[in-house]
């Protein structure tokens, strides 16, 4: 009788915190949302708030053309302006929380050309479309009488929408990491290179640490500083170039491509795409990525997105986000 109880309880709570799914969300709900989560601060990101600037150089191999006309792999070093950032709103998350960091860069092609990778340092997304992600933060958001938010809320978010499920066991199974020149970062989506005949081919990426991934052991959690990230690469680039490997990921016909919660099956084909080298490390306030909106669609020909809902979604959300800290909001 009691699990029946809860069952109803749940329903009904997920109701509540669902009941915008009839229409699809809009880049403003979303973002609003975030800003309720999290609170605002004036003129800085809605998301991903914590973070610093870096910057460095991108070889491409030239193996690669056989898939994509992209510049990014002539074999020449390109410029590159990046960012790494801590997931969530508050300035108050401490750098040991178990949520995604990410890698933002910005690939400053010849003759004015851009192209952005925006990246996290987990293998999936943690919602398959924008009404599932604004469900999870609207079920996270504190309430405003506890300054936490409501585990029932919570409880029925987690038991309606199983495409969170891969992320939070990952989460779970996986410290955060010790430092951001030892964390490895993902593509999240799945995109199309395309190459000089025209033949498309889904791919994803990531990007490895030449110095090998390292995370947090439990003491370590406990004991670390609120704040460590960005002074550890800022000391780091200071005594010499940070290197990570972009391997490729080759995929095949029926892999999932419109659902970022999704894992590919093992043993697809991988093929190491280029070196991503890091000199410098500067605060963001001022620094060369401040102002930069990091948008996942900014490319340059041979790359192109899928139709996954959540790619698509990213950029008006993020020029949004970007419109309101432009103006000092």
């Amino acid at each position: 009788m009691q699990r029946t109880k809860l069952s109803v309880v749940l329903a009904l709570l997920f109701f509540s915190i669902s009941s915008h799914a009839e229409e699809s969300v809009t880049p403003d709900q979303v973002v609003g949302a975030i800003e309720k989560q999290f609170g605002v601060t004036p003129g800085q990101r809605r998301n991903h708030i914590n973070g610093i600037c870096v910057a460095g150089s991108f070889i491409g191999d030239k193996a690669v053309q056989a898939y994509s006309i992209s510049p990014l792999f002539s074999g020449k070093p390109i410029p590159v302006i990046g960012r790494f950032s801590l997931a969530g709103g508050s300035l108050k998350i401490p750098d040991t929380a178990r949520n995604p960091r990410g890698m933002a860069l910005e690939f400053q092609i010849p003759n004015k050309g851009l192209h952005h990778f925006t990246m996290l340092n987990v293998p999936v997304f943690g919602a398959a479309n924008p009404n599932s992600f604004y469900d999870g933060v609207v079920a996270n958001t504190p309430d405003p009488t506890t300054g936490k938010p409501d585990p029932d809320k919570v409880a029925a978010y987690k038991s309606s929408h199983p495409d969170a499920q891969a992320l939070g066991e990952y989460l779970a199974k996986n410290n955060p990491i010790a430092s951001y020149a030892n964390s490895d970062f993902y593509s999240i989506h799945t995109f199309k290179f395309i190459n000089k005949n025209n033949k498309t081919t889904l791919v994803k990426w990531r990007f490895l640490p030449q110095d090998g991934v390292k995370r947090l052991s439990d003491d370590e959690l406990k004991s670390a500083p609120t704040r460590f990230l960005d002074q550890d690469i800022m000391t780091k680039t200071q005594a010499g170039p940070v290197r990570w490997d972009m391997v490729l990921t080759i995929g095949e016909s029926g892999d999932e491509q419109t659902n970022p919660t999704v894992y590919w099956p093992a043993g697809r084909k991988e093929i190491k795409a280029g070196v991503l080298t890091l000199t410098s490390a500067s605060p963001q306030q001022g620094g060369a990525c401040e102002k930069i909106n990091f948008d996942p669609l900014v490319m340059v020909p041979g790359i192109a997105p899928t139709n996954d809902p959540v790619l698509n979604f990213r950029s008006p959300a993020y020029a949004n986000s970007f419109a309101k800290r432009i103006t000092g909001q």
